[in-house]
């Protein structure tokens, strides 16, 4: 199960890639915002990254204008690895070696055709796993706990 929400920045991204889930029976709860009237986007990714902590979710997509402050907010959040995707090689990328698990990306930046491509590659792109990226995982989930990673 996919959360996808956005800000008012990325509302029309956020359709776009509605449609492609759709069109590919891939399951996703639509989390806001309704239109684009000015939102703050904090809540749309407080309200993906509870999805994905709690199990209701596996992975999140966020959109807002550029992706950067949507993705910034989500970071915050234990267990959340949210990564801003310009194209299929960093959505790729993020997916074999970081485990993403929320796509970032703005609706300003990327245009709907790039974006469900970049949608596609992250979605069908497993984790590598691999010793030194679960190691870097690792020490991500202890700075979470601790505050650092030594």
């Amino acid at each position: 199960m996919i959360a996808i929400a956005c800000d008012h920045g990325g509302f029309e991204l956020k359709k776009a890639i509605k449609e492609y889930l759709t069109s590919q029976n891939i399951a996703f709860i639509d989390m806001g915002c309704e239109d684009a009237s000015s939102v703050d986007y904090p809540i749309y990714a407080e309200k993906v990254a509870k999805a994905i902590q709690s199990g209701e979710c596996d992975r999140g997509i966020l959109l807002c204008g550029t992706g950067i402050g949507i993705g910034i907010a989500a970071n915050k959040f234990k267990g959340i690895r949210a990564a801003v995707c310009t194209d299929c090689f960093t959505a790729e990328a993020t997916r074999e070696h970081n485990d993403a698990n929320v796509l970032c990306m703005g609706g300003r930046v990327v245009g709907a055709g790039l974006a469900v491509k970049i949608t596609e590659t992250f979605l069908q792109t497993p984790f590598t796993g691999g010793e030194r990226h679960v190691r870097r995982i690792s020490q991500i989930r202890k700075i979470e706990e601790t505050g650092s990673a030594l």
